[in-house]
């Protein structure tokens, strides 16, 4: 899996503005969701709270974070 991602992945928002799922961050970063998960509750990787308290993660926020480890995006 690639930040950039297909042009379109069935989903409605540009690609810019996809927001990722802690399975797909996790998949990236080769780690337990549940790992991405503990970043993001001790504030190491931002995130956004859907109306339903789930945490999603901006493109950007993942590539910042992906440069700081050393893996490109």
């Amino acid at each position: 899996m690639t930040l950039a991602g297909p042009e379109s992945d069935g989903r409605d928002a540009p690609r810019e503005s996809r927001l990722f799922l802690p399975s797909e961050v996790a998949e990236l970063f080769r780690v337990s969701p549940k790992t991405v998960t503990r970043w993001a509750r001790h504030g190491k990787l931002p995130y956004i709270q859907t109306l339903g308290g789930h945490r999603r993660f901006r493109r950007e926020d993942i590539a910042r974070a992906l440069r700081g480890y050393g893996v490109d995006d």
